[in-house]
């Protein structure tokens, strides 16, 4: 996510472009099939893209640069892919709600983090997240969590549990490209979004949710997981 407040002068460009952004992301989600692949595919290669420019100025030796690349395969082919899987073999519902965590997170972030202030997490990576903003974006995606969860079954402990843990994994996702930003020296992974930077300033939570869902998959449903793809 970006760090720093675009000025107001941006406002109209950054709201004309998150709708634009939104809309055609709803629309492959809601068609599914080809289109949804499809647009997993470009996204997937958009983020590849961003990530190689952040590594290729975080390193300038060979070794470096692979190591890097092939780090950027792994964790962005990984959790692009379970998004497609969990499209084609699950509910939608799952789909939309690991989303929701993302954005009921960053929401509840940015409304606690205003509304209380108060000490910073690491002010050198990220000088905005604070651990008030921490704490009210794990109540707003476990109370995400809780109320699919008891809506579609009945409410269980884990459902909160859950939803607060998925809240920090997005909020380290958020940390680590704050991190690579900062060491690279760039403001934003890139400019393909008018008013919002790149790809990866707007996914980077989500990319780590997702990657974590995929271990998580991975070794409780593998034999799945290999069947599907074979």
């Amino acid at each position: 996510m970006i760090d720093e407040v675009k000025p107001r002068s941006d406002l109209g460009v950054r709201t004309l472009s998150g709708v634009v952004m939104m809309g055609v992301a709803a629309l492959a989600i809601w068609i599914g099939g080809w289109a949804f692949r499809l647009f997993i595919l470009l996204v997937a290669v958009g983020l590849l893209r961003e990530w190689l420019r952040l590594a290729w100025k975080l390193r300038s030796d060979i070794a470096g640069r692979l190591v890097w690349a092939v780090g950027g395969l792994l964790y962005i082919g990984l959790a692009t892919a379970i998004l497609a899987f969990l499209r084609e073999t699950s509910e939608l519902y799952m789909v939309l709600t690991i989303i929701g965590v993302v954005i009921a997170t960053d929401t509840g972030a940015y409304f606690a983090g205003r509304a209380i202030g108060g000490p910073k997490i690491a002010p050198r990576v990220s000088p905005s997240k604070t651990w008030a903003g921490l704490a009210g974006g794990m109540a707003a995606s476990a109370g995400l969590v809780t109320g699919v969860g008891s809506y579609v079954e009945s409410f269980a402990l884990w459902q909160p549990l859950l939803g607060a843990a998925l809240a920090m994994i997005a909020q380290a996702g958020d940390f680590f490209e704050s991190w690579m930003k900062r060491r690279a020296g760039v403001k934003d992974s890139g400019s393909l979004i008018p008013g919002h930077g790149g790809l990866f300033d707007r996914a980077d939570g989500l990319l780590a949710v997702l990657f974590a869902v995929a271990l998580i998959l991975g070794f409780v449903h593998f034999d799945l997981l290999w069947t599907s793809l074979a």
